[in-house]
């Protein structure tokens, strides 16, 4: 079983996003910095899940993928989404830093990376370098109220 996206808004109206995490507290961070974005989050627990997940709601456009995960890690989820579904974009999610294992993750087949712990303006640029032209990453708008609406 996963989450069904977070923010229950139109799909056309945000971007879809996978976070594949089974650390509650990566989860929430990711969840709170795109919180002020239009986004629609789902959550796998597992790279199982993920892979699940990619399979039947082809309505995802991008995929966060922590490497380090029970049942499947990250690199053999991705090899097997980027079979059902290689253009989209898969990125690497690891507390392992060295560039080394930065080249691990792109020969594995992952888009991109990121090292944790995350940086807000990194997770931004990479999110908006892959989102899909058609459905760039926006801030949600504010709606304003005027201050005379019940008053009369």
């Amino acid at each position: 079983m996963y989450e069904e996206k977070e923010n229950p808004t139109d799909p056309k109206a945000g971007l879809n996003i996978l976070i594949a995490e089974d650390e509650e507290y990566n989860y929430l961070f990711l969840s709170e910095v795109l919180s002020d974005y239009q986004v629609n989050l789902t959550r796998a627990y597992n790279g199982k899940m993920a892979v699940d997940i990619c399979a039947k709601d082809t309505s995802i456009q991008l995929v966060l993928m922590d490497i380090r995960m029970p049942v499947m890690d990250g690199y053999q989820a991705t090899q097997l989404i980027k079979q059902q579904r290689p253009h989209l974009p898969v990125i690497a999610q690891t507390a392992y830093a060295m560039e080394a294992d930065r080249s691990r993750a792109l020969e594995g087949g992952f888009d991109d990376y990121l090292s944790k712990p995350l940086r807000k303006a990194d997770l931004l640029k990479i999110i908006d370098q892959y989102a899909p032209e058609n459905c760039p990453l926006r801030e949600k708008t504010p709606s304003i109220v005027s201050g005379r609406e019940g008053l009369e």
